[in-house]
Order: structure tokens, then C-alpha cells, then sequence
């Protein structure tokens, strides 16, 4: 029963009413958290060119904001279940804008990463309570397209903010970035006040704070760890966060078997349509910001596209996500979620293999829209069924969960690849480096502090080269070599994930008619045990 004493359905209706305008207002508010998560990556080589960051901190400003969401999506995502989805919402959206405040005019860039973690926190209570309510609004084949519309339309909304950002870097400097979303913040917070109901099928029970603190810790020293992994002399920093990462994912798995009200239903999270659908999404968003990350630096840094150019580059991908994403979901209704998961990895599979092949020193545009092109038409496939089956998956009590889940294949799938392709890029880009230094005639008049700026990053490599203009084209040419190389092996830990989740899809996730009948059973299994609860109340 609710708090009010009225029995609570956990089924919902097929649609609420002013269906669009609820809709509308949950996909602008999604839209701010994915404009904020995509900016960055556009100002990456302004923002190092300020600080004169490294690599690293660069991968830090970029995996930022996905580390203050994704730690933190399964604990607030529990919150909004409980005390209101709606009021995490709106919590939410106007912490946003301070956030973005604090990046734009961030005095280094250690401020910076903070700012990115905060603004990453806000779109932890904000943009999985979209999907929660989409869930609990929304039943059937009306449920299936409108997530597909929040999938596509998030996700090009996402991909537009490149291009935004790089007209403003045209005209105004690096922070102006960050405040490209306040309009729009403003606009979500009238609309979500206006529009979005209070409540929808929310418990009773409490929040299981202890797990919800684990989860933070679990996924936030994973992400760290990864990051960190390739900077040297931090072997003890890396090996501290894995510990801390190991120890609490231990103990959040030990709790949630022995909590009454667990934060993350374990015997839900084991159904193969949920754990096989988080797993391949997790791979598939990853896939995208990953490619996303590396390919802006690779336009701007290697073959000097402007940051407009940059930013318009990645169009193609924009366009074919919004045209697929409706035809994923008629597919997902005809032939089932793993039939359009596998689709989408093909092509997934094809970008990643095309941008490795392809992507050179002088590669003509052709070159570069085809490979987006072949990720747009990939994710715009396999995003909506993975999104699909874990939201067909849990009771509606369970939204919160499943939308946290949800939003970890986009975050921390996004945060791990972003850190692990920016891992093997920085790694390889100081390989490369030092043995084109080794094998240079002018080696030996080269000191070790040279060394270390020229290896640290791109944008260190350049202001090297304008310190020495003797051998300016050198290092010039030996940085967009350096960077080929490191991308190249960002490229092929991308490929090598993309093949194991199609196998992982292929071998493990139910066909259509066997897909649709283990979701009838668990249908089945949620309603006698909600009816169990709500006699014992």
C-alpha cells in the first residue's frame, strides 16, 4: 500500500496524462545532463593549452563528470524511489547550475575536475529519475517507444553539444563552454515544475544508506584507479583505489544479500535479460563517448580542424542515432532485444575497425563521417534494447534501480572506456614519443624535463615547440605521429570490447519467443510478491 493508505498498482497506465508534455520535459531535462557530459571534450586541447594540463588531468576534465554520475546514479536513483522522484529531480537540475558555474570560471584545472564531479553529482539525482518515471508513467509498446525517444534524442542532444561548444570557442574562451546549458537548465526546471507528476509508484520502504555509500566507493575507486593506472610514480595511488574498490564491492555484494531492503536487488539483477542487457550496454555507450573522446582531440590535434569543424564533424552520428533509434524500437517489438542488440554491434564493430584502418594524418572528411556514420547507426540500434530489457525486467517499485543501472551502462561504461582509451592513448602517445626522441640524432641534447613535457601530452608538445622553433616541425611531426599510434591502441582495446559483448549478446541473451517468456515469468513472480507485501502490511 502507499503512504496514503490506497492500494499502489505496479503496473502503470499505458500513458500519463499530457503524455508529450511529460515526455517532452523528462528528454530536456535528460538533454542538459548529456549536453554537460559531452562539452568538455571539444575545449580538451584549449582547456590544455590554459593549464598546460597533462594527459592525464585532461582525462580527468573529460571522465569528470561521468564519475560524479555514475558513483553515485544507484544510491540516488534508491533515494527517488523512496522520497520522490519528482523532488530529486528538480534537486537535481538546480544544482546544475552552480556547477557549471564553478567550471566555466575555474581558476586551474584541479578546480576544474571538482567542478566536473559536482556537475556529474547533480545528474545523478537528475537525469536517471527521467528514465525511472518513464517507467512507472509509461506500459507496453508506448513504454518501448518512448524510451527510445529519450535514448535517441538524449543521445543526439549529446552529440550536439560539440558542436555548440566549438562555435563558442570561435568567439569566446574555454569556459564559455560550460555555460552553454544554463538557458536550457532554466527551461527543464519550469517545464519539470509544470509538467511532471509528483508522484508514480513509489515505495515505502527505506533506503539502505550503508550499500548505497559502498556503491559510491566501488565505483568511484574504479574509475580512479583506471585513470591513474598510466601516470607514473602513482603505483601506490593505483593500487590504494583498487584495494578501496575491490574492498567495497565486496561488502556492498555482502550487504545487499543480507539487507532487508537492499539498495540493488541482487535476485533481479540476476536475470539474464538485466545482467546481460547492463553488460552489453555498458560496452555499447562506453563505445560511443570513448570514440567520442579520443576522435575530437585526434580532429583538432592531428589534422587542425578548427573547433567548429570539430564539433560538426560528429553530425553524421547525431542524425543517423534519431532516424534509428524509432526503428530499433519497431525492432525490438518484432524480433526482440537481442536480434537488434547484435545489429547494432556490427556496426559498432565496423566504426571502431574503419577509424583504426583509416584515421591518418591526412584523412579526408569522407573518411572521417563514414566511421561516425557506422557508430551513429550503432548505437542507435543497440541503445534502446538495452535500455528496453532492464526496464521490462524489475516491478515498477524497482524503477529507480533499473533507470541507476540504466544510466551506469552510459556512465560508467563511459567513464571506464573513456579512462581506459585515454589510459592506452597517453601510454602510447609516450611510447611513440620517446622512441622517436631515442632515435632522433639530436637524442643526447635532449634533458629529461624536455623529455618529460614533450611525452606529457599534445598540448605540452606544442608549447615545447614554440619554446624551440629550431625544431619546431620536428616535434610537430613527431607529436601527430605519437598521437596516431596511441590512438591506435585506444582503438583496439575499443574493438577487443565491442567483440566480446556481441559474443557475451550471442551466446547469452534469451532469443525473442524465449525473451518474451522469461518476462512474463518475472512478471508474474513481482506481482504475487508485491501482492505478498501488500497483505503483510
Amino acid at each position: 500500500m502507499s503512504e496514503s493508505g490506497a492500494p499502489q498498482s505496479d503496473v502503470p497506465r499505458e500513458a500519463p496524462a499530457r503524455a508529450s508534455l511529460v515526455l517532452a520535459s523528462l528528454i530536456i531535462v535528460a538533454a542538459v545532463a548529456n549536453l554537460n557530459l559531452s562539452v568538455a571534450n571539444v575545449a580538451l586541447p584549449a582547456i590544455g593549452k590554459a593549464f598546460d594540463s597533462s594527459q592525464t588531468t585532461l582525462n580527468m576534465i573529460a571522465v569528470g563528470y561521468s564519475l560524479g554520475l555514475a558513483a553515485s546514479v544507484l544510491y540516488l536513483g534508491a533515494v527517488g524511489d523512496r522520497h520522490g522522484r519528482k523532488m530529486l529531480l528538480l534537486l537535481g537540475i538546480t544544482l546544475s547550475i552552480p556547477a557549471c558555474l564553478l567550471a566555466a570560471y575555474a581558476p586551474n584545472d584541479t578546480v576544474l575536475v571538482a567542478a566536473r564531479v559536482l556537475g556529474g553529482l547533480s545528474a545523478g539525482m537528475a537525469y536517471p529519475t527521467t528514465l525511472a518515471l518513464i517507467t512507472a508513467l509509461w506500459a507496453g509498446p508506448g513504454r518501448t517507444k518512448s524510451i527510445a525517444l529519450w535514448s535517441a534524442l538524449g543521445g543526439g542532444i549529446s552529440m550536439l553539444g560539440p558542436v555548440a561548444a566549438g562555435a563558442l570557442l570561435q568567439k569566446f574562451y574555454w569556459g564559455s563552454v560550460f555555460l552553454l546549458t544554463l538557458p536550457l537548465a532554466v527551461v527543464a526546471l519550469v517545464m519539470a515544475l509544470l509538467f511532471v507528476p509528483a508522484h508514480a509508484n513509489e515505495s515505502t520502504e527505506p533506503v539502505d544508506n550503508l550499500g548505497g555509500i559502498l556503491s559510491v566507493l566501488m565505483v568511484a575507486g574504479l574509475i580512479l584507479a583506471i585513470n591513474f593506472a598510466a601516470v607514473p610514480n602513482q603505483e601506490a595511488l593505483v593500487v590504494g583505489l583498487a584495494v578501496i574498490a575491490l574492498a567495497a564491492g565486496a561488502a556492498f555484494f555482502w550487504r545487499q544479500r543480507r539487507a532487508p531492503n537492499p539498495l540493488y536487488d541482487l535476485h533481479i539483477a540476476g536475470r539474464r535479460t538485466f545482467w546481460v542487457a547492463a553488460c552489453a550496454g555498458i560496452i555499447v555507450f562506453g563505445s560511443l563517448m570513448g570514440s567520442a573522446f579520443v576522435s575530437q582531440q585526434y580532429l583538432q590535434n592531428v589534422l587542425e580542424y578548427d573547433a567548429v569543424a570539430a564539433g560538426a564533424a560528429i553530425l553524421p552520428l547525431v542524425v543517423m542515432m534519431v532516424i534509428v533509434a524509432p526503428r530499433s524500437a519497431k525492432l525490438v517489438e518484432s524480433h526482440g532485444a537481442r536480434t537488434t542488440l547484435l545489429i547494432g554491434y556490427v556496426f559498432l564493430f565496423l566504426a571502431f575497425g574503419w577509424m583504426q584502418l583509416f584515421w591518418g594524418e591526412h584523412s579526408s572528411y569522407w573518411q572521417i563521417g563514414l566511421a561516425y556514420v557506422f557508430t551513429g547507426i550503432g548505437v542507435g540500434f543497440a541503445g534502446t534494447p538495452a535500455s528496453h530489457s532492464l526496464t521490462g525486467s524489475v516491478p515498477v517499485r524497482r524503477a529507480g534501480m533499473a533507470s541507476g543501472t540504466a544510466d551506469l551502462q552510459r556512465d560508467l561504461g563511459g567513464a571506464i572506456m573513456q579512462s581506459v582509451m585515454g589510459v592506452l592513448l597517453t601510454a602510447g602517445y609516450a611510447s611513440a614519443f620517446s622512441s622517436a626522441i631515442a632515435a632522433s640524432p639530436e637524442s643526447k641534447d635532449v634533458s629529461d624535463q624536455v623529455q618529460g613535457e614533450l611525452t606529457k601530452s599534445f598540448a605540452s608538445a606544442g608549447q615545447v615547440a614554440q619554446q624551440h622553433p629550431q625544431y619546431a616541425d620536428q616535434i610537430v611531426a613527431a607529436s601527430r605521429q605519437s598521437f596516431l599510434d596511441g590512438d591506435d591502441w585506444a582503438y583496439t582495446a575499443g574493438l577487443t570490447a565491442i567483440a566480446l559483448g556481441a559474443l557475451l549478446v550471442f551466446f547469452m541473451f534469451p532469443r525473442a519467443d524465449a525473451e518474451q517468456e522469461l518476462l512474463r515469468r518475472y512478471h508474474a513472480e513481482d506481482s504475487e510478491s508485491a501482492g505478498g507485501t501488500s497483505r503483510r502490511r
